[in-house]
């Protein structure tokens, strides 16, 4: 019966949930869809454009609904994206917007997800040392590094690690897409700042940790610093990381928006960067939409595990329903 109770909370809090981020996806298609078609420029090629007759012009507007009113055009295109239509991309002639997205996710989800591990790794180690030998050589030299990692832009990181690694040393390639010894670069010029916050938020914890009550008698029962360190300090200071999971997650996503076009991957984030210069106004909603119910999606999902892992919010959302 217990069991059943929390079941019905959380999936309450689900659809709830749910329904903030319908809202929410609905205001942000509204404002982008109004505030794109206010970009100056068409399009068309201006020059190809001029040169046709009057007759094919409208021919052509009428193709892409470009000569029906704005308030028509929102309307139509709010009634096909509910059945999964995106549109037709001015870029990419002939081709959906779904797939040209779909096409490009690839490399994108390659480096995005190599980030964040690599980011979670080193920044896991480096908090837990610096908590561990706090006051020390280490410990300064971790905040300095972490303040470096959330400092330094990271298409500043990328160009960097492009010339030492890949132009002088030679070791991995500079740019463009062959093979996966391409990803490195990029994954590790988007996990700076993922690492600084992450070795930030756990030094920061842990610290906290290591001086409550049941951390003292831990040692005093004859446990030894690493189990301690390991079984109690590290279990009980994750939470915040977890915490902050969803952000960083989708800001490695859109902060891959000039780290590929540095390195020339053929992902989301150039992709995002041409359609804009092109004025390709299907795409760079689609690719909108998508990153707006992704970082959503990863919010939810981080807000869940979080109530999973700790007790005390799924008691919270208990007493709330």
């Amino acid at each position: 019966m217990h069991s059943n109770r929390k079941g019905d909370v959380m999936l309450k809090y689900v659809l709830k949930r749910l329904g903030y981020i319908l809202v929410t996806l609905w205001v942000i298609v509204t404002c982008t869809f109004f505030m794109m078609k206010n970009l100056p420029g068409t399009p068309f090629d201006a020059e190809r454009f001029s040169i046709m007759t009057p007759q094919q012009q409208e021919r052509v507007l009428e193709m892409y609904g470009l000569n029906d009113s704005l308030p028509m055009q929102y309307v139509k295109y709010i009634k096909n994206m509910l059945k999964g239509d995106l549109g037709t991309s001015f870029t990419y002639v002939n081709q959906d917007v779904s797939k040209v997205i779909t096409g490009r996710l690839g490399p994108s989800a390659l480096i995005g997800i190599q980030a964040v591990l690599i980011g979670l790794a080193i920044g896991l180690i480096l908090g837990i040392l610096a908590a561990w030998k706090h006051n020390s050589g280490i410990d300064y030299l971790t905040m300095i590094l972490a303040v470096l990692g959330v400092s330094v832009p990271n298409f500043v990181a990328a160009a960097l690690l492009q010339y030492y690694i890949g132009l002088k040393w030679g070791v991995l390639p500079v740019g463009f897409w062959t093979g996966w010894n391409c990803s490195v670069l990029p994954s590790i010029a988007l996990s700076f700042s993922a690492t600084a916050m992450v070795a930030r938020f756990m030094r920061t914890e842990m610290l906290d940790v290591l001086d409550q009550d049941y951390i003292v008698t831990a040692r005093a029962k004859g446990l030894s610093q690493m189990k301690v360190l390991m079984r109690h300090a590290v279990r009980n200071s994750i939470l915040p990381v977890v915490t902050i999971l969803g952000p960083i997650v989708v800001n490695l996503m859109t902060g891959s928006l000039a780290v590929e076009n540095i390195f020339s991957i053929p992902g989301i984030g150039s992709l995002f960067v041409d359609c804009i210069k092109a004025n390709d106004y299907p795409v760079i909603m689609g690719i909108t939409i998508f990153y707006a119910a992704f970082y959503m999606l990863i919010v939810l999902l981080v807000d869940l595990a979080y109530s999973l892992i700790d007790p005390r919010i799924r008691l919270a959302k208990g007493k709330e329903s």
